[in-house]
Order: C-alpha cells, then structure tokens, then sequence
C-alpha cells in the first residue's frame, strides 16, 4: 500500500475521532472543538495497531496530505468542520448513576471536599464502567472507581452536561453523594534507629584530628630530704660491702 493511502487512512481515523465520536474513545473538546494532543494520543494508543502512532505522523499528513481535514493550535488539535464537533447538551435521559476514575491517593481529599476535576475543568463522568476505568488509567495504572448518584448530587445542586452518547460532565460531585472503594491503608513510618556510637575513633590517612579529650599528667617523684637521702646511701654502701665478702 502506497504511503499516501496509509496518511489517508489515519487521516480519516482521527476525524472520526475528532469531529464524529470523540465521546467513543473518551475525548472531550472543549468548547472550540479542540482537544489536547497528549489526551487524543493516549486514547489513539488505546487502540489495537495505532501504539506507535506518534506526533510525527500527524505532522506528516498535514505536510503530506493536500487538503488535511484538521488543524493544529499550539498543543491542541480539531476538526476543519467545526459542524460536526459533538455539543454539550442538557441530559434528556438522566442515568441514575454514573461512574468516574481518581488516583487512589486522591481518595482522602475527594471524601472531605468531594469530586473535583483534577487538572480537567470539568468531572468526566459515563455511565459505563469500562469507560470510566479506561480514562482513569490515563492518570494512574489502577484508579479508584467511584459511583456517583445522580439523583442526590442534583438535589445538591450539581448541574449535568452530556457530551455525546456515553460521556457526561459536571463543575463538581458534593461529599455524600458518591461511593468510594475503602481507603488505602497508610504506609506505617518506619522508626529512625540512632547508629551506634563506636568508642574508637576512625582514622583517616593523611589527616590529623586533635584529641578533644584531656591527657592523664605524669605523676611526678616526690622529692627526698636530706636525711633520707644519707640513709639511702648508708644501706647503698652496706649492700656493696656484703657483696664484695662473698
């Protein structure tokens, strides 16, 4: 197959991404209808033969292609044909509960404060579970899965927008209003053992550490008086005499 008819190919791949069903693999444009480059490639990765889709593949089809069918801003990207861009509506059939991934770490705050969207201006939500664990395990390897009720968040006065068939979206989901998997227990601090002290020094070649301790004095004679010193000499001379008889 010609180079050409493969750009062709992905090229239609990501309109239907882009400008079709963005919804379907987990996107969701904002209100220009771009989407982040580095969310479309996680999600084009999802897929089974586009793992080593990159953004040099992107580059080359609007190099490439005559007529390109998207564009790029900065690190966002859209559809040409802004028509087809998936609105966000009023859910005409609200579910009864929906379904959004956090990282597990995440769980002590999201009780205390509520769902927030964590780095997203809005809580992505589905009512299908494999979708919501397949956005979550763009932010963490094995997210927590938390259940929300539609219902008491409303009366709480959370506002639900659908955008497109399988995703919905909200500012915030208030504490109480959700089910949380129990919480990950607290890694135990590991007590800090002092090391021993060790009584010898170490010595280190080439250098010279001056004692810190105080040197023991030598205990110096006393001095002898002169009648001891007579006696001392007395018994001297009595010894040499003894010795010199035998």
């Amino acid at each position: 197959m010609p180079p050409i008819n493969n750009l062709k190919k992905q090229a239609r791949f990501l309109i239907y991404i882009l400008g079709l069903r963005p919804d379907e693999f987990g996107l969701v444009p904002d209100r220009e209808g771009y989407v982040k480059i580095k969310e479309l490639l996680k999600a084009v990765h999802e897929e089974d033969g586009w793992r080593s889709f990159r953004l040099a593949n992107i580059n080359e089809m609007l190099v490439s292609l005559p007529d390109p069918p998207f564009e790029i801003n900065e690190s966002r990207i859209r559809a040409k044909n802004t028509l087809q861009i998936t609105k966000r509506v009023s859910p005409i059939n609200q579910p009864k509960l929906l379904f959004t991934c956090v990282r597990p770490k995440a769980l002590y705050t999201i009780l205390e404060k509520g769902i927030l969207p964590m780095g997203r201006k809005h809580v992505i939500l589905s009512p299908d579970k494999n979708m919501a664990v397949r956005i979550g395990k763009r932010i963490h390897a094995s997210p927590a899965l938390l259940t929300v009720n539609v219902e008491n968040a409303i009366q709480q006065g959370t506002l639900f927008l659908q955008a497109g068939e399988t995703l919905f979206l909200a500012r915030n989901i208030p504490p109480g209003c959700f089910k949380a998997p129990s919480l990950p227990k607290e890694p135990r601090l590991a007590k800090s053992k002092e090391p021993l002290k060790s009584k010898k020094r170490d010595k280190t070649p080439g250098s010279f550490f001056p004692d810190l301790i105080e040197p023991v004095k030598p205990v110096e004679p006393k001095k002898m008086t002169r009648k001891q010193r007579r006696e001392k000499d007395l018994e001297w001379k009595k010894s040499r005499k003894k010795m010199r008889r035998r």
